[in-house]
């Protein structure tokens, strides 16, 4: 992330409605990996382009995804579909996301 865009950084940053940045620093999520603001500042990736990215297990890949989704379906209303691997994770992400 350049000099002159840490402030990217912190979720505050990325114009969430107030419950949202509150849910996340409830579980101590104030800021992300500079990895994770460099996928979201790629290109057009934040109007609806595709992006692929690849990190370790529990690296933040999620955190990526689910902030991409909460931008574009508060700016779109539109709905979103998450697609996730097994039952138990996507019941963990039913309830985080309610």
């Amino acid at each position: 992330v350049p000099e002159d865009q840490v402030d990217k950084l912190l979720l505050a940053s990325w114009g969430l409605p107030k419950a949202v940045l509150e849910k996340y620093h409830s579980l101590g999520v104030v800021q992300m990996f500079e990895w994770q603001a460099e996928c979201l500042m790629l290109g057009q990736v934040l109007e609806g382009r595709n992006l692929v990215y690849s990190a370790p297990t529990s690296a933040g890949k999620t955190l990526v995804a689910e902030l991409l989704i909460l931008k574009r379906v508060l700016e779109t209303r539109k709905k979103a579909l998450l697609i996730l691997p097994f039952v138990s994770v996507a019941k963990e992400k039913k309830c985080y996301l309610q």
